[in-house]
C-alpha cells in the first residue's frame, strides 16, 4: 500500500490550500477557476491545480488567465489519489479543499465553508474514537450540497458506510424502491433531511474540505486507489481516527459530474472494481459474502453500462431550440450574435451569463428555480465556451466561442 501521509511542515503561510486535479476538461476547468478565485477573494488562500497529463492544449490558454494558479503538470495520468497527493505535497494551508475540475462554487462558498469548520473544531486533536458521540469529536472532513447541471439534487452529496447490508440494499436495489427509508436507504442517508446539516460517515471527493492536522493522523488518499472510492476510504480513515465528517447544505455548489471520466464499460467496472477493494481493506468478509456482494457488483456494472451506452444513443433535439439568455448584460451582448437567441422565456435552452451584475451564486439558485423540461448552460465572462450538462445521459456539452 502506498497511503501517503501529511509532510508536516515547519510554517504554513496559507488559511485554505484548493488542489484541483485536471484531466481534460479544459473549459469546465476555465469556469471552476473564474468561480473559486471569487471565492477566495480576500483570504489567505492558494491555488493548486495538478494536471495529469492532459495533453490537449488546455493549458496553454489557461495559465495565462489565472496567473496566481500553482500549475503542477504531471508526465503521466497518474490517478485521482496520486495527483492529488501531489497537490497536497505542494500546499501550505491548514485548510485542504479538494475540487474537481467539474464543479462551480458559489461567491460565498470558502468563507461559510471555513467559518462552519472553524465554528466547530473544539481542539487541534481528537478523542479516543467513539462513532456514536460526535458531540466530541472534532470535524473531519466537510462536504456541501451539490446538485448537477440540471439543478438536480444529487445524492452522493452525502452517504453512509458501505457495509455488508447497505452494499446489499444498494444493489438489490431496494434503496431505490425506499428512498427516504432508515433501513433500506442508508446508502445515501435517505432518512436525513437533505437542507439539514448532519454528520455523514462518507462524502464526495468532488468537494472535500479537510483539515491538515486530520490529515496529519490518518494520511491523505491511499495511492492504491487510481480512481473511484479513495474518498470513502479516506472518509472512513477519519472517522476511525475520531472525528466526525459533515454535511454542509448551507452552501450549494454544481458539480456536473464526471466530464473527466467517459462513460463507458471500461470506466463503469474501473468504478465498481474499486468498490470491492474498498471492502477487501476494510472489511473482513466470509467468502460467501464476498462471493455474493462480488457478483452483485458486477451485474450492476452490466446493467449500469447497457444503461449508459442505450441513453448515449438517444438522438439529441436541442439542437433545433432556441436560446434564451439571462444574467450579466455584458454576457448577453457577448453571446447574443453567436447563437439562435428567442425573446421567450420559454426557449428550450437557457444559458445563465455570469459578470459584474450577475454572479455565480446567482447562476446557481436560478437553476434550481428553471423549470425542469428547459436545459441550462453557464457561461462566465471572459471565458472561451459556453458549458453545460443537463442532457439525461449525463454527458457535457461544449460550445466554444
Amino acid at each position: 500500500m502506498s497511503q501517503k501521509s501529511c509532510n508536516s511542515r515547519i510554517n504554513f503561510s496559507m488559511d485554505i490550500s484548493v488542489i484541483i486535479v485536471n484531466y481534460r476538461v479544459p473549459y469546465f476547468l476555465e469556469h471552476c477557476l473564474h468561480s473559486v478565485r471569487k471565492a477566495v477573494a480576500g483570504l489567505d488562500a492558494e491555488i493548486i491545480v495538478v494536471d495529469n497529463h492532459s495533453a490537449d492544449g488546455g493549458l496553454d490558454f489557461l495559465r495565462p488567465l489565472f496567473p496566481e494558479v500553482n500549475w503542477i503538470v504531471n508526465a503521466e495520468n497518474e490517478g485521482f489519489s496520486r495527483a492529488n497527493n501531489r497537490g497536497l505535497g505542494h500546499a501550505t494551508g491548514d485548510y485542504i479543499l479538494f475540487l474537481n475540475p467539474d464543479t462551480i462554487v458559489p461567491e460565498d462558498f470558502a468563507r461559510k465553508c471555513l467559518g462552519f469548520i472553524r465554528s466547530i473544531t473544539p481542539s487541534p486533536d481528537p478523542p479516543s474514537p467513539d462513532p456514536s458521540n460526535s458531540s466530541v469529536c472534532p470535524p473531519g472532513a466537510l462536504g456541501v450540497r451539490m446538485i448537477d447541471g440540471s439543478g438536480k439534487f444529487l445524492k452522493e452529496s452525502r452517504r453512509g458506510f458501505p457495509t455488508l447490508w447497505v452494499a446489499f440494499c444498494k444493489l438489490s436495489g431496494l434503496t431505490a424502491l425506499f428512498p427516504r427509508s432508515r433501513r433500506f436507504a442508508r446508502y445515501y442517508l435517505g432518512h436525513l433531511p437533505a437542507d439539514r446539516i448532519h454528520p455523514a460517515p462518507v462524502l464526495s471527493g468532488a468537494c472535500f474540505w479537510v483539515s491538515r492536522s486530520a490529515l496529519g493522523k490518518t494520511g491523505s488518499f491511499d495511492e492504491t486507489f487510481f480512481m473511484y472510492a479513495e474518498d470513502i476510504d479516506l472518509s472512513y480513515r477519519l472517522e476511525s481516527a475520531g472525528y466526525t465528517n459533515y454535511y454542509f447544505p448551507d452552501v450549494t455548489i454544481i458539480h456536473f459530474k464526471g466530464e473527466s471520466t467517459p462513460k463507458d464499460f471500461r470506466h463503469i467496472r474501473q468504478f465498481y472494481k474499486a468498490m470491492i477493494q474498498f471492502r477487501r481493506k476494510h472489511f473482513r468478509l466470509s467468502a460467501f459474502s464476498r462471493a455474493m456482494i462480488g457478483t452483485g457488483i458486477w451485474l450492476r456494472a452490466a446493467l449500469s453500462a447497457a444503461l449508459s451506452a442505450a441513453a448515449i444513443s438517444i438522438p439529441r433535439s436541442s439542437k433545433s431550440r432556441r436560446i434564451w439568455l439571462m444574467g450579466d448584460p455584458a454576457g448577453i451582448a457577448r453571446l447574443s450574435p453567436l447563437l439562435p437567441v428567442s425573446d421567450e422565456h420559454h426557449a428550450g435552452e437557457i444559458i445563465f451569463c455570469i459578470g459584474n451584475e450577475f454572479t455565480f451564486k446567482s447562476a446557481i439558485e436560478a437553476l434550481e428555480r428553471k423549470d425542469p423540461a428547459v436545459s441550462a448552460a453557464f457561461y462566465a465572462a471572459g471565458c472561451h465556451a459556453v458549458i453545460g450538462s443537463s442532457r439525461r445521459d449525463g454527458n457535457g456539452e461544449i460550445w466554444i466561442l
